[in-house]
């Protein structure tokens, strides 16, 4: 992983080009856009839906045991091998956010919070921080854990159109792979769907987590 980590970030913090192809991309764009609607929040600037499920319990810390679809087996079987998530309890990502973002939507610079194992690995376009700005391709795997994941707020700027984007401040630029088309410094934004996979910590099984629920 170490010929992946950015330079100039604090440690932990990998960025990979084309991690999946163009086929892959298609193939989970086609599944997510077969999601019911009824299983998205909608919110003022994003979209998003939780699989296999929301986190529950009184913290919302918590999610019931249960399968990831088969069209992301592939996916995370490839993060195994990787070992990008060797150092969370299961080994393996349990639970993915999927985020859909048109032009002008983002989000304020946030921490996932304690209920994930310190590892997370999203799939993307673009992201930036107020410190530092990550240019996240379509395909590309951005992961962060240890402290850039636990001490280092991320989001999304709410623009329309990406400036500036260039080795002098965009801090992968050196991972980047298709500097051509940021040939001009700036890019129209599409919608964004990015896919976040973690590992949740506190894993219930439907019987248990039902006993929390009733002693509300």
């Amino acid at each position: 992983m170490s010929v992946c980590a950015v330079k100039g970030l604090p440690p932990s913090c990998y960025y990979i080009p084309s991690f999946i192809t163009p086929t892959e991309e298609q193939r989970l764009t086609d599944e997510i856009r077969k999601l019911p609607e009824s299983r998205w929040t909608v919110l003022s600037h994003r979209r998003l839906l939780s699989l296999p499920s929301t986190l529950t319990g009184p913290a919302h810390d918590t999610l019931l045991a249960a399968p990831l679809p088969a069209y992301l087996e592939s996916i995370i079987l490839r993060l195994q091998e990787e070992k990008y998530f060797e150092s969370s309890p299961h080994k393996a990502p349990n639970h993915v956010l999927i985020n859909e973002y048109n032009p002008g939507e983002g989000i304020m610079p946030h921490e996932d919070g304690p209920a994930y194992s310190p590892v997370t690995a999203t799939h993307g376009e673009r992201e930036t921080t107020p410190t530092w700005r990550i240019l996240q391709e379509s395909r590309s795997l951005l992961v962060t854990t240890g402290d850039m994941y636990i001490n280092t707020l991320h989001g999304i700027s709410g623009i329309q159109i990406d400036t500036e984007l260039n080795n002098e401040s965009i801090i992968n630029w050196d991972f980047v792979e298709d500097k051509q088309q940021y040939q001009g410094g700036q890019a129209q934004r599409q919608t964004r769907i990015s896919l976040t996979l973690r590992d949740v910590t506190k894993v219930a099984k439907l019987g248990g987590a039902l006993k929390f629920m009733n002693k509300r």
